[in-house]
């Protein structure tokens, strides 16, 4: 392949677009929710397995505590996550679904399909695009970064 410097031929451009317009666009389908594009993948990860160590739901995620503290701690003002220290570990906390997270889930989960399917992109790309990623990213997690 040849090399090249026009930003628009730049493969880590175009991610980072798809990457900037997925995060516009899950904020329009989480709005009136008041949620966050961040809060709503802790929310995916706790409705996946509730009641996780923040330090386990900060690696599915990939960040660190200090990026992850403040939206739990954002989501515990809203009434939607409770934290409790483990009874194993005093050094760790158990973050847990409130009733509320649990029931507006199926409301949640109903927005974002809609503001998906308006994109017209599901089908055979979507699952190509993501198998794509997938391989990408776990291409990254074999390199030093």
């Amino acid at each position: 392949m040849e090399k090249t410097t026009k930003l628009e031929q730049q493969l880590c451009f175009e991610v980072y677009k798809a990457s900037s317009n997925f995060s516009k666009m899950y904020a329009k389908a989480l709005e009136s929710f008041n949620l966050t594009f961040p809060q709503y993948l802790v929310l995916l990860v706790l409705w996946e397995e509730d009641e996780l160590q923040a330090k386990n739901i900060g690696e599915r995620l990939g960040l660190g505590t200090g990026t992850l503290n403040p939206i739990i701690n954002r989501m515990i003002e809203q009434g939607r996550l409770t934290k409790q220290q483990s009874e194993t570990d005093k050094r760790a906390f158990i973050i847990s679904l409130t009733e509320k997270a649990r029931t507006e889930q199926t409301d949640v989960a109903q927005a974002v399909f809609e503001k998906l399917t308006s994109c017209n992109f599901m089908g055979v790309n979507a699952i190509t695009l993501m198998k794509n990623l997938k391989e990408l990213n776990a291409s990254f997690k074999t390199m030093d970064l």
